[in-house]
């Protein structure tokens, strides 16, 4: 019982054959040598330029703040809660609608920030912000 045999009919080559891989390699060096000039063509053309500038209406900005005592001032005035529900109904007819900047002292009790906020509310404000100061270092 023989196992194998050492005749030379049966040579196994261990070699890859690379010549499929090289053909393949060279057709798609060659479609890509055809398609990337088709892709950068372009037609060069001297286009007119336009200045446009875009005519928006900014808002004015409405500065309510409220001391330590619970006073409000519009826009450095004083003004009481029927005078606030008054100013704040104006404001909100004026197209495009100004923002309310609210500012309060550290001591302002919320209570009285709140009203504020409920007066603009139903006043028919949308616009509204609270400005605050950035820390010390």
């Amino acid at each position: 019982m023989a196992m194998g045999s050492l005749s030379d009919e049966d040579d196994f080559n261990p070699e890859i054959n690379t010549t499929p891989l090289v053909d393949v390699m060279l057709v798609l060096l060659i479609i890509f040598i055809m398609t990337i000039p088709v892709m950068n063509h372009a037609v060069k053309l001297d286009l007119p330029r336009a200045a446009n500038q875009p005519n928006e209406v900014k808002p004015e900005t409405i500065n309510v703040s409220i001391d330590a005592a619970g006073q409000v001032y519009w826009n450095n005035e004083i003004l009481d809660e029927s005078q606030l529900a008054a100013r704040v109904a104006d404001a909100a007819k004026v197209t495009p609608q100004p923002e309310l900047h609210l500012r309060a002292e550290r001591t302002t009790p919320y209570e009285k920030v709140a009203q504020v906020m409920a007066a603009a509310q139903s006043g028919g404000l949308t616009k509204m912000g609270f400005v605050t100061e950035a820390p010390k270092k």
